[in-house]
């Protein structure tokens, strides 16, 4: 009995986490506590712990007599959070290639991904390909055998997360992004911490100025001292 409320908090905060980085809950939406507990059957205290917990991320705005709203993205801390990822991932891969034959089972799960990512850009599937590009940057983060990197770097990239989901309707960006995702599962496979790094590298610097670039046109989605 004791362990049902933080469940609840666990699976509100998920909810509402995923809906505001998948951008169905926009920057400014207000998020109304008791719609919350309507529509997910539940008391106002695992709503609360929940909005806490985004707000502890900086997802939410809690507002004093006002409200609490999804907050604007914030560039400063997109590109901190870039910078994190990018000197996690870099060490990541080169790790991961030079371990690729001690987990033959995660190449397999690299070439499984990458195959889903080539249907849904076929398919047109581009409002959750960033469900399968994080399953594969996932995968390699434990390949490298480093436990805990895929745990830092998730918590680094918040702000990045809901830029990644805003850049993928940029025509044949994604395209471009599977194509580099498997130039980095080949040097994987191949052995070449060198190669995985330059593939990595070029993978992560060339989205981003992707989503550096929708800054200019986002009016309202990001904050006035974030906008450069």
């Amino acid at each position: 009995m004791r362990n049902r409320q933080p469940q609840k908090a666990d699976q509100i905060y998920g909810i509402l986490r995923r809906a505001i980085v998948m951008l169905e809950m926009a920057p400014g939406s207000p998020i109304v506590e008791k719609e919350v507990c309507s529509a997910y059957n539940v008391s106002r205290t695992p709503v609360r712990e929940a909005v806490q917990k985004l707000a502890e991320e900086g997802l939410v705005n809690v507002i004093p007599h006002s409200g609490t709203y999804v907050s604007q993205i914030s560039y400063a801390g997109a590109e901190e959070g870039f910078l994190i990822r990018r000197a996690l991932e870099v060490e990541g891969v080169r790790r991961a290639a030079a371990r690729a034959d001690v987990d033959p089972e995660a190449l397999a799960d690299l070439d499984r991904i990458t195959a889903e990512m080539q249907q849904m850009i076929a398919n047109g599937q581009l409002d959750t390909y960033i469900d399968a590009d994080d399953a594969l940057h996932g995968t390699v983060a434990r390949m490298s055998g480093m436990t805990r990197l895929w745990k830092f770097v998730s918590m680094a990239k918040v702000d990045l997360d809901r830029m990644r989901q805003l850049s993928a309707p940029v025509p044949g960006h994604l395209a471009r992004v599977t194509e580099q995702h498997i130039q980095i599962v080949e040097a994987i496979r191949r052995g070449k911490p060198d190669q995985a790094e330059l593939a990595m590298r070029i993978h992560l610097d060339s989205s981003f100025t992707v989503m550096s670039s929708l800054i200019r046109d986002s009016h309202g989605i990001f904050v006035e001292e974030a906008a450069r």
